[in-house]
């Protein structure tokens, strides 16, 4: 990165980039900054969600989501806070209020969404890590997009106490980084782990190969020999197919599962203050609220039978190879039905992790026609910690 990037040419914050909360004098993180996504609580300013009808709908927090509250008592120090997509409903990072935040790798690209800010703000260094949320892919998707480190982590193993819910039983608190040492000591810290006992290197290394079927075949044919390559340096490799039904299945299955939590979440407030003005958040949540209560007892007894099946495949040690996104990041001036097209190929090869409630890290291994491509690492649940020491042994490769 040769240009240093302003906050300002970033358009990644919703509010002045400046000490918006001082760490603690020592820590783990001391002396380090980060930015915090517009869904996260800060003591005394509204969380405004992407979403300026939530913003003119809600008071100021009484006090800082938790997350927050363990980054400062590390040492690491609050910048501001960042754009999301509109109530965090999207991949793209695109925001009908705001605007899109720039992809400093791919400038005429977007970042993804809808951690959009966040990622743009560690992509362009002008903080050390930044915090997103991860509910269907909207941290893994930028990093991929943004040549960044994220993770999503297995589900409730960070509070997401003072942040506001989208699909309350897929919901996590990601992050980002520019290198993978950064990510492990975070991640540290909002596992409230010292780390011990994850050097154990996995015994079983699964390349998941309908997941790069789902890829567009540029990308995959750059993608794929690199997966082989790591894959083989980290133990014995086996080629899997995670969905016996295909992955197309299993996305319809979080989709339904998905968009009826978001409505039931919403849908008081979307009743008296309107549907989302972005064209695709909107149409989402009018999709969850005409899923049936059947529907949707079907789609979480489905998503069970797919959560013992991906633990049946890791086991106890294993990890799974994947894309994380079908290709590079989309051009900002693609059309809404090519959007729609590249949401859905992406949530199916990012949907198996958040159905099974599992770990998953992005890590940077390539550009395509100078824009990055991540690949990604899937451990078995609560993991976590032993998936970031294997994210920083591949990176010391790399």
């Amino acid at each position: 990165m040769t240009h240093k990037y302003t906050p300002e040419e970033l358009g990644a914050f919703i509010s002045p980039f400046e000490v918006m909360a001082t760490g603690a004098d020592e820590g783990p993180l001391k002396g380090l900054t980060f930015a915090l996504k517009d869904l996260y609580d800060v003591e005394g300013h509204v969380t405004g969600c992407g979403s300026l009808r939530w913003a003119e709908t809600h008071e100021p927090a009484t006090q800082n989501a938790a997350v927050l509250d363990l980054l400062l008592a590390a040492g690491a120090t609050l910048m501001g806070k960042t754009h999301t997509d509109e109530l965090a409903y999207s991949l793209l990072g695109i925001n009908p209020h705001y605007g899109t935040p720039l992809n400093v790798r791919a400038p005429d690209r977007i970042p993804g969404g809808s951690s959009n800010g966040s990622a743009s703000a560690t992509a362009g260094g002008v903080v050390d890590f930044a915090i997103g949320s991860d509910t269907g892919g909207s941290v893994r998707g930028p990093a991929s997009f943004c040549g960044l480190f994220g993770m999503r982590p297995s589900h409730d193993r960070i509070s997401l106490a003072g942040v506001m819910p989208l699909a309350s039983s897929f919901d996590t608190a990601g992050w980002f980084a520019r290198d993978a040492e950064i990510l492990e000591r975070v991640g540290n810290v909002l596992l409230q782990s010292d780390g011990s006992g994850s050097n154990n290197m996995p015994s079983k290394i699964l390349l998941a190969v309908d997941s790069f079927e789902r890829m567009n075949d540029g990308a995959r044919q750059v993608l794929w020999p690199l997966a082989e390559k790591i894959a083989q340096s980290l133990g014995p490799v086996n080629e899997v197919r995670l969905s016996e039904n295909g992955l197309n299945k299993w996305m319809e299955v979080f989709r339904v599962v998905q968009a009826r939590e978001a409505w039931n979440n919403h849908k008081e407030w979307i009743e008296k203050a309107g549907t989302p003005t972005d064209w695709g958040v909107g149409a989402r949540f009018k999709m969850g609220s005409q899923i049936t209560d059947q529907e949707f007892e079907k789609g979480c007894a489905d998503r069970e039978k797919i959560t013992a099946h991906m633990n049946g495949l890791l086991g106890d040690d294993a990890i799974i190879i994947s894309p994380t996104t079908p290709d590079i990041a989309p051009l900002i001036e693609s059309s809404r039905d090519f959007f729609a097209a590249f949401r859905d190929q992406a949530l199916s090869i990012l949907s198996p992790a958040g159905l099974a409630r599992l770990p998953q890290i992005s890590i940077p291994v390539t550009d395509i026609n100078g824009a990055p491509l991540g690949l990604s690492i899937i451990g078995p649940r609560d993991q976590d910690e032993r998936l970031l020491h294997i994210a920083t042994v591949i990176a010391g490769q790399m």
